[in-house]
């Protein structure tokens, strides 16, 4: 091996792919020979507690290639914390993030690189187009307008979390141990010198998506309660307009009440759902409240992110616990 070659590390974040595996990594060393020239290449697969054979097909490649790293975790925790173990364990110059069901082109990671080599830090593949179905593309779109108009970063529009980072943006991104993760809004509050590359997204390969409805809207609450403190100066500002709304209704009555009493119409029915209204507007409030406390009371208990089951890794054959993850109060000290 040659040592003075630089290194890409793919992490690929696994749940339930067993007809995507074989297909995928066909097409990424075919995709990626060009690069072997320069660099030394580690493959990455995150197992995160698939329920299928999917374990055992990345088991089968790691024996037939000493350059993937299988890491399995003890259970499902979600796509962005695959992602994140991926991360924390890939030691190389670059790493590119990429999903398992071949949405992703393996051939963009060439351009990936390339603008890597020109000088960014990052590189984010922008989706120029989608083959999805009109829902998952209207509430795509609904929910990038959204996140533009309240997060206090600028996260780009159509971006997924196929991307390359330096290993110095790696670095900072170990620090980020949030559990309510939402890396690409991550990637963009820390900055660095980050491009776009446009991309024709396809179709799925085969499976069907890890992100059905229910995962969708809180991965967007995620982003958007994440990044924006928006919604709490929202309830204030309604609590305004219904107290300027409040007042004038006194004043209405008031005025009722004193020049013309005989148009007064007694009556418990407009009280009533007032106060229905009220009640309402309250609990919405107080919805919003309790979920950042609830982000705040998860943070506090300081749990570990996730846990692995597994290891195989480049350097060891047998299944081991990783050591070189930081502990938390490591990666404290070293962001002081």
């Amino acid at each position: 091996m040659n040592l003075t070659k630089h290194k890409i590390a793919f992490v690929f974040p696994i749940y339930n792919e067993e007809g995507n595996i074989g297909p995928l990594y066909d097409a990424v060393i075919e995709t990626t020979a060009p690069l072997l020239a320069e660099y030394e290449l580690e493959f990455v697969f995150v197992n995160d507690g698939s329920k299928d054979t999917s374990l055992e097909k990345l088991i089968a490649l790691r024996q037939e290639d000493a350059r993937v790293t299988v890491l399995s975790l003890s259970r499902n925790f979600g796509h962005q914390m695959a992602v994140t173990a991926g991360l924390d364990h890939a030691d190389a110059d670059a790493v590119i993030i990429m999903d398992s069901d071949l949405q992703d082109p393996p051939r963009v990671a060439l351009e990936l690189v390339a603008r890597w080599e020109a000088g960014a830090d990052v590189v984010y593949a922008q989706r120029r187009s989608r083959q999805d179905t009109l829902f998952k593309r209207a509430t795509a779109h609904a929910f990038y307008w959204t996140l533009q108009k309240l997060a206090s970063i600028d996260i780009p529009r159509n971006t997924g979390d196929f991307r390359l980072l330096d290993r110095r943006v790696v670095l900072e991104m170990r620090k980020y141990r949030e559990h309510h993760r939402f890396l690409r809004g991550m990637v963009s509050h820390l900055g660095f010198r980050q491009e776009a590359v446009l991309f024709d997204r396809d179709a799925r390969h085969s499976g069907t998506t890890g992100y059905p409805l229910k995962k969708m809207i809180q991965f967007a609450l995620d982003g958007i309660l994440g990044f924006s403190t928006v919604p709490l100066q929202l309830i204030s500002r309604l609590g305004v307009v219904l107290s300027v709304f409040a007042f004038i209704g006194i004043l209405y009555v008031v005025g009722v009440k004193l020049f013309v009493p005989q148009t007064a119409v007694s009556g418990w029915a407009f009280v009533t759902v007032a106060i229905f209204l009220m009640g309402g507007i309250q609990m919405i409030m107080l919805g919003v409240l309790g979920s950042y406390v609830g982000r705040t009371y998860v943070e506090t208990q300081r749990r570990p992110l996730y846990a692995l089951g597994l290891s195989l890794t480049s350097a060891h054959e047998d299944s081991k616990p990783v050591e070189k993850v930081p502990a938390l109060s490591e990666l404290v000290g070293a962001s002081r």
